[in-house]
């Protein structure tokens, strides 16, 4: 079983090194045997998924072939905490494991 198919919304959500990130705020399952996203359609609008790309590319201010990766595999998304720390998206490979209630990321993920 892939790691994000275990995720749920307000689990805790740690580094490698067991630093606390967040809890999961919410999260998108992809398609990671997926080429492109050419052809797809958003199951909410009947739309061509290029419009959920660049919906979501706006929403979450993330680049579009990044947030284009992060809608084809799919990824959690974490409230920083913090002022102005924003959200911080982490990609379905990106993911190391979950134990209990807790997400741990891979070791080398930027999460400062």
């Amino acid at each position: 079983m892939a790691v994000i198919e275990q995720v749920r919304e307000g689990m805790h959500v740690v580094a490698s090194d067991g630093k606390k990130i967040s809890k999961v705020e919410d999260l998108k399952m992809g398609d990671p045997e997926a080429v492109t996203s050419d052809g797809q359609t958003d199951p909410e609008t009947g739309g061509l998924v290029n419009t959920a790309v660049d919906g979501f590319a706006a929403t979450s201010r993330l680049p579009h072939h990044t947030a284009e990766r992060l809608l084809r595999i799919g990824y959690v998304k974490v409230d920083r905490s913090g002022l102005l720390a924003g959200h911080a998206y982490f990609a379905s490979d990106e993911l190391d494991r979950v134990e209990g209630d807790t997400l741990w990321l891979k070791e080398g993920r930027h999460t400062d």
